[in-house]
């Protein structure tokens, strides 16, 4: 019988989105001064602006790139994107897991584009060097629901002649993005700030302003993804002028987020967390043979959204989840519904490494205790 553990993590909230709160995090300490202010006044455009000020800067992105606060997560910046940007060039589209798979029906089912698919199974990686750089390129940085990475960025061309499209939700802020390399880059501060949902984040080189000011669309654009007018871009947008009303309660908790960045010492140390927790559970995994990676090679191993299986059946991973759930050891970590039955633990920098190391031998004595059970109920006797 596998010893039942002593020490709980501080904080069982290990969901993919939306994510957990920041260490110390406190509902008292939000600036609420523009609660109930118009997002459009003096006030609300200030709050605004400093967001996107704050991330710019946190971030180093380029000199000309441009960044702005649109409706919908991260699902509705990248919308924006396909619908504003593609069908002036051939489409590469990469997946390897449900968001870039969406990604893909999309284009091709509702843009109607012809697209070159390079795809992969759940846990591997696409061969990226197939994407041809006179072709715009749609991809995921990192695939949330396989736990497979992008590890870098050598594939894309310095001269390459389409666009790189991005979707980087749960890689902005933990994982080294090469911003020269990307000319769109999307993400949702639900995810590695643990900020509230409902707002997305995008972020435009130079190249693709010149492309959303060349280039108008065959299709009727639907107004929330406009971002040109006359032909010019809307720059409001990246000035804190949203395209919608934005919830200032959740534009207050993403500059918390924004400071607490700050406060720890930046990008790098909440990457270095990140990294950190990943570390931890490889070491877990190495020394012992009935819990594996989804992500077999470990240079592709998503540092945010770590996904693993077990040598259980579906129905006994969800007792396992149930299990921990009941101990208050963790919440919401069962794998994405698309994905192989396994458990997703995520790790990103709000999550403090020391939990992650709490919660691994609660999931040790989950596994036998839900083996054990087996034996009693005589299934492995047959």
């Amino acid at each position: 019988m596998q010893a039942r553990p002593a020490i709980k993590p501080q904080n069982p909230n290990f969901s993919s989105g939306p994510c957990s709160k920041r260490p110390g995090y406190s509902v008292a300490e939000l600036d609420i001064s523009t609660l109930g202010r118009s997002h459009r006044s003096a006030p609300g455009k200030t709050a605004l602006k400093k967001t996107i000020d704050d991330t710019a800067e946190l971030l180093g992105l380029p000199d000309g790139y441009r960044l702005g606060i649109v409706p919908a997560s991260d699902t509705g910046a990248v919308e924006m994107v396909l619908w504003s940007m593609l069908g002036a060039r051939p489409v590469d589209v990469c997946s390897w897991e449900s968001f870039g798979a969406g990604w893909h029906a999309d284009i091709t089912k509702q843009l109607k584009l012809e697209v070159n698919h390079i795809s992969a199974d759940y846990g591997l990686l696409p061969d990226l060097t197939q994407t041809n750089p006179d072709h715009d390129i749609v991809f995921t940085w990192n695939g949330t629901t396989s736990g497979v990475k992008v590890p870098n960025a050598d594939w894309i061309a310095d001269d390459r002649q389409g666009l790189t499209i991005c979707d980087a939700t749960s890689a902005v802020f933990a994982m080294q993005m090469p911003w020269e390399k990307l000319d769109v880059v999307t993400y949702s501060w639900q995810k590695v700030l643990g900020g509230e949902g409902a707002h997305g984040v995008i972020i435009l080189s130079p190249r693709a302003v010149a492309r959303l000011e060349s280039y108008t669309p065959a299709w009727p654009m639907p107004k929330i993804f406009r971002m040109t007018k006359g032909g010019k871009l809307i720059e409001g947008i990246f000035r804190g002028e949203t395209i919608n009303t934005p919830s200032m309660l959740c534009v207050a908790d993403y500059q918390d987020a924004l400071n607490w960045v700050r406060a720890i010492g930046g990008v790098s140390k909440t990457i270095e967390t990140s990294n950190a927790s990943l570390n931890a559970i490889e070491t877990f995994v190495d020394n012992r043979d009935w819990i594996q990676f989804l992500a077999k090679d470990p240079s592709v191993r998503s540092n945010t959204s770590v996904c693993l299986t077990l040598d259980l059946e579906p129905e006994q991973i969800k007792t396992l989840i149930k299990l921990l759930d009941s101990e208050a050891v963790a919440y919401d970590i069962g794998a994405y519904r698309d994905a192989p039955a396994g458990l997703r633990l995520w790790c990103g920098a709000t999550v403090s490494t020391t939990d992650v190391e709490a919660l691994l031998p609660w999931i040790e004595w989950a596994y036998f205790e839900v083996k054990s059970q087996q034996i009693k109920d005589g299934s492995l006797n047959g």
